[in-house]
């Protein structure tokens, strides 16, 4: 095995490992446009998280708004980490700039920085990524 496959295959070990002991609980909204963005990030990365309902659910909103300070969804917890009222471009962001994702060419499967629906400026376009 040459030198440069070696080094590749250790950080891909090195990421596993890291990616096995990372914990990731979202607090988000069932149908939401930012809620939809986090979890297209999650499945892009093929990501286990918790993904905890804050509209059914009010003991989650309860822990988000003590854990957060403040009201406003998604709100992503990555091992212990607080990353409040953020879009999926925003995650995304944070994973790869802390080496617990890999960069990919593979595209999320729905926008990753859009409100939702009922937020939408009616005359505003949508873009997709």
């Amino acid at each position: 095995m040459s030198w440069a496959a070696t080094i590749k295959l250790r950080l891909r070990i090195k990421l596993f490992h890291l990616m096995e002991n990372t914990k990731i609980i979202a607090y988000m909204k069932p149908s939401c446009g930012w809620s939809q963005g986090v979890r297209s990030v999650m499945r892009k990365y093929n990501l286990d998280f918790e993904d905890r309902d804050i509209i059914n659910d009010s003991a989650q909103r309860q822990e988000m708004i003590e854990k957060t300070g403040q009201m406003l969804q998604p709100c992503v917890e990555v091992n212990g980490h607080m990353l409040a009222d953020v879009s999926g471009e925003e995650v995304e962001a944070y994973l790869l700039a802390n080496n617990l994702v890999n960069s990919t060419d593979l595209e999320a499967d729905s926008p990753t920085n859009q409100p939702c629906a009922d937020e939408m400026d009616a005359g505003a376009a949508i873009e997709f990524r």
